[in-house]
């Protein structure tokens, strides 16, 4: 009873990485409201995945295993998430802002009347209060995200209603073990008592899935445009550099948008988050969509011609000089020096 909860998806047997990342969040917000972290799968053949979930810190894990639970549908686990909270009545309920997360999440919220805060960028403990009503809450979900296209940064609370739930992208949390031989309880779920026949109408003939191409969050170095950039042609210097370096190229939305680069490159609050060695900025001014998705990167260097530019407060080295020209200096000298 109120403690706090982790839904966590499951691909082909294995938790997926942003579950993992807020498994890590979540036991140290459990930490500091003395409360139990708990977590849910929903899958078939889940024989043993306490071993991937208990080194993360979980005090209780809820499995419904069934053969229909896999893939995942909406309707069967739905259901099943609605009647545990009822249930169990958490205080915290976090997901991953995944397909499933984005489709799941707010459906739960819905039906418990909870409310829901998408894509945050950091969860704290805290206390709020509320000096027309004359009243103080106490250890209360801080729900933190960019708002406002940017230009704020919302703390979002929900005093009220239970359980608090949020999402969180993959790459914003970062994962750690919390001791390996971390002890603790599994509770099996019989999917029936919670799922009618009906809720299992549709059924998935096939299911194909296309692996990204671009391994972003895998990358020790990253080289990323904006749209100072100024072309796609441009960009491919971007390329040339990354190759040199043996790193990834990376884009802020604004060169996404402007057709300079794939989707799949994007970085930011609604792209990908990153932590690489070295996070070379070409051409990006740094507002904080993007700032959210790389500012963690353990070093930064930033190239723009505006020496006012909102990257260089967060950067470790500034070069204010068009990227045409820096770019072809920095091959060259790299190039250079690796022979």
């Amino acid at each position: 009873m109120n403690n706090l909860f982790v839904y966590c998806e499951i691909e082909d047997g294995a938790v997926a990485e942003v579950s993992l990342e807020l498994l890590t969040k979540g036991r140290k917000l459990a930490d500091s409201l003395k409360c139990k972290l708990e977590a849910v799968v929903l899958g078939s053949n889940l024989q043993g995945i306490e071993k991937q979930l208990f080194p993360y810190g979980v005090d209780v894990l809820h499995v419904a295993d069934d053969p229909r639970l896999y893939p995942y549908q909406t309707l069967p686990h739905t259901s099943v998430v609605v009647k545990l909270f009822e249930a169990e009545k958490p205080q915290i309920a976090l997901m991953g802002a995944t397909s499933i997360g984005r489709d799941l999440g707010p459906r739960v919220s819905s039906a418990l009347h909870s409310g829901l805060t998408a894509d945050c960028t950091s969860l704290e403990i805290g206390d709020h209060e509320d000096k027309k009503a004359g009243v103080t809450y106490k250890d209360l979900l801080y729900q933190i995200r960019p708002a406002f296209g940017g230009n704020i940064i919302a703390t979002i609370i929900n005093p009220d209603c239970r359980p608090q739930m949020a999402t969180v992208r993959e790459g914003v949390m970062k994962k750690e073990i919390l001791d390996e031989n971390y002890k603790g309880e599994v509770k099996y779920l019989d999917v029936n008592q919670f799922v009618s026949p009906e809720e299992f109408v549709v059924e998935i003939i096939e299911r194909h899935i296309e692996q990204s191409k671009v391994n972003l969050k895998g990358a020790p170095i990253i080289v990323a445009g904006g749209y100072g950039v100024g072309s796609r042609e441009n960009f491919s210097l971007l390329y040339e550099l990354a190759e040199v370096l043996g790193g990834e190229v990376g884009a802020s939305r604004a060169a996404v948008d402007a057709g300079y680069a794939g989707h799949e490159r994007q970085i930011g609050q609604t792209g990908i988050t990153v932590r690489p060695k070295l996070y070379i900025a070409c051409g990006i001014s740094g507002q904080i969509q993007h700032r959210a998705g790389m500012e963690e990167s353990a070093q930064i260097i930033a190239i723009n011609t505006d020496p006012e530019a909102p990257i260089n407060a967060i950067a470790d080295y500034v070069i204010t000089g068009d990227v045409a020209e820096v770019i072809p200096k920095m091959i060259r000298y790299y190039r250079k020096n690796t022979k």
